[in-house]
């Protein structure tokens, strides 16, 4: 039985946890709209992945030296939960969604990968024999119809059987993400497990490079971001160090101390945030029925949390 976090343990009041989860959800959504302005100028969603996790590794690699001083036993205690983490959570979401994008619309792949915390339910059910409640299923049916309006999938998605495959494997793949997050051993600090799980990702997808599973293609040297052309690395810095570094390290933090389930609900807000940047950013203006998605999601969130905070403590 995994020990119970003292983060998590220690949190006085949950909506500490759901603003950090929050804090991490904006910072995923940024990926998107900077991401765009260098795969719109030639730059493979392989490449813009690879170098995003590496950067990002790269910006956490001190600090988790520093905090692993005196834990290195900790980390070798939970080497194959944080190597899982770092293949399936870290490389493994990403680049599963990505190949689902280029077989299906983004938005028949959000919504496959945001089958994630439907899975974890499923699985604390048959595993831990958690029954999901009624509240529970309600705010799973709120956060599924709202995740569909926001979506706008009546605009003309594409579907293809192959892009299905993948966009099932970023689902299974993301919840490996929280589950994990929340297995992994507490003494473990979080910036620690978001260090290393980056580095695992950032060799995983080099190697898949060189053996030419991902394509490493480089696009142009200045890219228009929100009407202004600027260098490359700019957009690439944004997603490495606020949507990768910052993001997997606050995502940690939220799933100790809401824990898997509810941490992945509150993830579905990346959905409204990826939006909402790209209305600042990219002047793409959300459409009324997206907004009523908006709420009906935040309305699943709030059952679900309530009906976890009214669940007795194992």
């Amino acid at each position: 039985m995994t020990r119970r976090s003292p983060v998590r343990a220690g949190v006085r009041h949950p909506l500490v946890g759901v603003g950090v989860a929050l804090a991490s959800a904006a910072a995923f959504g940024t990926s998107g709209p900077f991401a765009k302005s260098l795969l719109v100028s030639g730059w493979s969603p392989g490449l813009v992945t690879t170098l995003r996790l590496t950067l990002a590794a790269l910006v956490l690699f001190v600090p988790a030296l520093m905090a692993l001083r005196g834990k290195w036993g900790v980390l070798w205690r939970s080497k194959w939960l944080v190597a899982g983490y770092g293949l399936t959570g870290v490389a493994g979401a990403q680049l599963a969604y990505f190949n689902a994008v280029t077989h299906l619309s983004v938005g028949v792949a959000l919504l496959l990968e945001y089958l994630a915390p439907t899975i974890i339910v499923g699985w604390l059910w048959a595993r831990h024999r958690q029954t999901p409640r009624r509240l529970t299923v309600t705010g799973i049916g709120l956060s599924m119809i709202g995740l569909l309006l926001v979506l706008n999938l009546a605009g003309g998605a594409r579907v293809s059987l192959i892009g299905v495959a993948w966009g099932l494997v970023a689902a299974v793949c993301l919840t490996m993400y929280f589950l994990l997050s929340d297995q992994v051993d507490a003494d473990l600090p979080p910036i620690a497990l978001a260090g290393v799980g980056l580095f695992v990702g950032a060799v995983a997808l080099w190697s898949a490079g060189l053996l030419g599973i991902v394509d490493l293609t480089k696009g142009a040297t200045r890219v228009d971001l929100a009407g202004s052309m600027v260098a490359w690395w700019v957009p690439l810095l944004v997603i490495a160090l606020l949507a990768a570094a910052f993001a997997y390290v606050t995502g940690i933090v939220a799933v100790r101390m809401l824990g898997a389930k509810v941490a992945s609900f509150v993830a579905l807000t990346e959905v409204l945030f990826a939006v909402l940047f790209a209305w600042l950013v990219l002047s793409e203006l959300p459409s009324p029925i997206q907004l009523v998605g908006g709420v009906l999601i935040i309305a699943g969130l709030v059952a679900v949390r309530t009906d976890e905070s009214r669940r007795p403590a194992a």
